[in-house]
């Protein structure tokens, strides 16, 4: 299979040339990070460690990110694609994974075991995890970046979101088109540094009623 990555990245230049890095030395080198309309030097890192960078001229939100980064895979021929997160909380061993897993499955998400997960991590993913399933989607790690697109997946999913919510978006679009979705855990790590960055409670209140206003538009209703 051709497999691609994508790593949508903001103000990432802390971590995006060690993630890039590990990802190649466990042999993927197709990589796309789109970079999110950062005002460091993440960009210019990640093409100077080949990877193809494809660039917004503001920041536009993760779905948005997402949104690109799958696009340009399709135009390239991704057979599936692979997103992945930039603040290095993701085990590059595990994408071999993952990928072995779409034989089963359409899509393919890393339920992410953590080690000693910061209270407000726990309450909110709970929480999200919860109004995912209420919202008609699959009840697994809903707010995981690690996760695997089959060609029917990358063929049928459209991303309408453009922020964080595009991660409970995904999952109810998947159980409403009835793909087959299965979850293979996945070691992630906290590090002081992606404990700052990702979803909190209050942010997890803001998914919650931009999820609603999605339903209610129609956007996440049966097609």
């Amino acid at each position: 299979m051709k497999v691609w990555i994508v790593i949508p990245a903001y103000n990432e230049e802390r971590m995006i040339g060690k993630v890039l890095k590990e990802l190649k030395a466990e042999g993927w080198h197709n990589i796309i990070v789109v970079d999110d309309g950062s005002k460091d030097r993440t960009g210019s890192i990640a093409k100077r460690m080949g990877a193809i960078v494809v660039r917004h001229p503001r920041n536009m939100g993760l779905g948005a990110a997402l949104r690109t980064g799958l696009s340009k895979a399709r135009e390239l021929g991704a057979d599936c694609v692979v997103t992945f997160d930039a603040d290095g909380q993701h085990d590059p061993k595990a994408v071999r994974q993952l990928v072995k897993n779409l034989k089963n499955a359409d899509l393919v998400i890393g339920q992410r075991v953590f080690v000693n997960p910061p209270f407000h991590k726990r309450v909110g993913n709970f929480l999200l995890n919860f109004i995912t399933r209420m919202l008609g989607g699959y009840l697994m790690d809903s707010q995981s970046g690690l996760r695997v697109f089959s060609k029917k997946a990358l063929q049928n999913i459209k991303i309408r979101s453009s922020r964080y919510e595009v991660s409970s978006e995904i999952l109810i679009q998947a159980k409403l088109k009835n793909m087959k979705v299965v979850g293979v855990p996945v070691r992630c790590f906290f590090t002081p540094y992606s404990k700052a960055r990702g979803t909190t409670i209050a942010s997890g209140i803001n998914i919650f009623f931009k999820l609603i206003k999605l339903r209610v538009s129609g956007i996440l209703a049966k097609q």
